[in-house]
Order: structure tokens, then sequence, then C-alpha cells
């Protein structure tokens, strides 16, 4: 039995394991199980692998992308570049495991928004700062996409949402939303902007996808933008994590 799963904490529910189960089964895939691995603190990654001995790959999210890094025994190009794991392959080397990270949420992102650029999406906003907004910013950086990140606390690098002003939503074309804020169950929550200052040459695209319209897109849309949430993107990285995995 091949056992893939995702670690991360809370579970409360899992996209990966309802596609890869389903993939599975669809494609006649025996043998191979996905299970979810609900560890609040990332030291407990060693001991689930010495428990599972089956683990072949797993997905990683929330709060683990960053900190997963130092359980690594190598790492891809991009993945360091980012600073963040999304996915790491296990392999048994010398009888030892040997996990190599990856970055697929960069993958992912890139595929699902590069159709939807036009010549005005030139600057974007990217709102956060975690480990998601780190593959967004290392997308727009290959795409010689300006941007500006913005935060609730102050950091370097950062502007307040205080600090968005009309201008410089007129002036960036392109607003990602890498926060949980509109995801379920917290659906009423978005990006404190004003969204009267939007329109038809903006792209609003949001990584959250759980609803599929979070109240972001929807006031990009009644403004006008085009929008785009975080499906097809979750599709792409996970199709990405299984071409890893079968290397």
């Amino acid at each position: 039995m091949k056992t893939y799963g995702l670690i991360g904490y809370p579970l409360s529910h899992s996209f990966s394991k309802k596609y890869f189960t389903e993939k599975f089964l669809n494609e006649g895939i025996a043998d191979h199980q996905y299970e979810l691995f609900p560890i609040e603190d990332v030291k407990s990654l060693p001991d689930l692998l010495i428990e599972n001995p089956s683990l072949c790959g797993l997905n990683v999210t929330i709060p683990h992308k960053v900190n997963v890094l130092c359980y690594l025994n190598e790492i891809e190009e991009a993945a360091e570049k980012i600073g963040a794991v999304n996915c790491i392959s296990i392999k048994s080397l010398d009888g030892e495991n040997y996990l190599k990270g990856y970055n697929t949420d960069a993958y992912g992102f890139e595929v699902s928004l590069t159709p939807l650029l036009t010549d005005q999406n030139i600057k974007a906003l990217v709102f956060g700062d975690g480990g998601a907004a780190k593959a967004v910013k290392y997308v727009l950086e290959k795409l010689n996409i300006e941007y500006q990140v913005v935060v609730r606390k102050a950091i370097n690098g950062a502007i307040l949402y205080s600090e968005v002003t009309p201008e410089i939503l007129v002036s960036h074309k392109l607003l990602i939303n890498t926060t949980p804020l509109g995801m379920s169950p917290n659906v009423d929550t978005f990006p404190e902007i004003d969204y009267s200052q939007i329109g038809k040459e903006h792209l609003a695209y949001d990584l959250v996808y759980n609803p599929l319209e979070t109240v972001f897109l929807a006031k990009a849309a009644q403004h006008g933008a085009a929008i785009k949430n975080g499906l097809e993107m979750l599709y792409k990285q996970a199709e990405k994590a299984w071409e890893i995995w079968n290397k």
C-alpha cells in the first residue's frame, strides 16, 4: 500500500483527500490511499513518518509551509526561492527517508492566472504575506508584474489596508487575495478596500475556493472586474504533486 497525505492544522476540510481518493477510484489505481494528518506542531513530522512507513508523499498546508523546511533533505530551486513548501516527496535512500520539498502553489497559480492577464495588469496588489503569498510574489516577479503587499499589521515592504488610496487602486489593476478572508465558515469577511475604485480593466483573483465566489470577488465583479477563484489553481497544483510523487 502506498500512502499519501496532508499535514496541517486544523484540517476541517480537505480538497486534497477528496481529489486523490476519487482519482485512485476513477483511474483504477489500486493499493493507494490518501489520509489527513492534522499535526499542530511540525516537530511531530519525524514521528509521523515512523508511524506511517508506507508514506510516499505529503501535501503541506497552513501553518507548516515554512516551518517544515528544516526537516527536508533537499528543496527544489523554486521552493527555495519562494521560501515555502507545499509538497514533499518521500523516497528511501540507504534505508532512511529522503524528503524533497517542492512548491506546486506557484505552478498552479501561474498556469491559472496567465491566460487571464491583459496589457492593463502590469501592477498588482497582494493582500496578505503568508506562505501562499510567497508563491504568488515569486510568480509575479517571474512575469515581470510589479506588486505591492497589503497587510493588517505593519511589516517591512508592505502597506496597511488603510494606506491603500484610490490612486493605488486605480493604478494596480491586478488584485490578489492570499488571505483566508472570505473562506468558509467566515464567508462575510473580505479585504477592506474601496471597491468603488475598481473597474472593467481590473482582474481580481482569490486563492480561496470555498465558497466559489467570495465577497471580495462579488464586490469586484459588481464594479466590472474580471474575477477568478482558487479552484483551478488547486487542481493544477494537485496534478503537479501527483507528477512529482511519481518521478
